[in-house]
């Protein structure tokens, strides 16, 4: 296998369909040849919301830029710049940024849609 270096800047960001105002950028999936994780960047314009959801792999969020908060399992949490966010699997989750939000955010590659393997 070998290294994959990619620039963010030439990665376009598509809606995500069940969210309100939110882009996702898949920067890594299995199309790549990755092995194991894929890697996103998620964009949330202020009043961004994603509806609660849940799946059967684990989420690694990190806050890039800006507030907001995420619901796990009935919890409101809130989130800033900086902070580092696991997600178990099966939880129930959800998203609202209260300014624009940026996020990076791993998943096990069983989680990526057919389209990207």
């Amino acid at each position: 296998m070998k290294p994959i270096i990619k620039s963010l800047e030439e990665l376009e960001f598509k809606p995500v369909e069940i969210a309100e105002k939110t882009w996702i950028k898949w920067v890594f999936s299995p199309k790549d040849g990755v092995p194991n994780f894929s890697m996103r960047i998620f964009r949330m314009d202020e009043g961004g919301k994603i509806p609660e959801h849940k799946h059967p792999w684990e989420h690694e969020i990190l806050i890039l830029k800006g507030r907001g908060k995420i619901t796990i399992g009935g919890e409101d949490y809130e989130v800033k710049e900086g902070d580092a966010i696991f997600i178990p699997p099966n939880l129930p989750h959800s998203y609202e940024a209260y300014e624009e939000v940026t996020f990076l955010c791993m998943i096990p590659n069983e989680g990526v849609p057919p389209e990207l393997r």
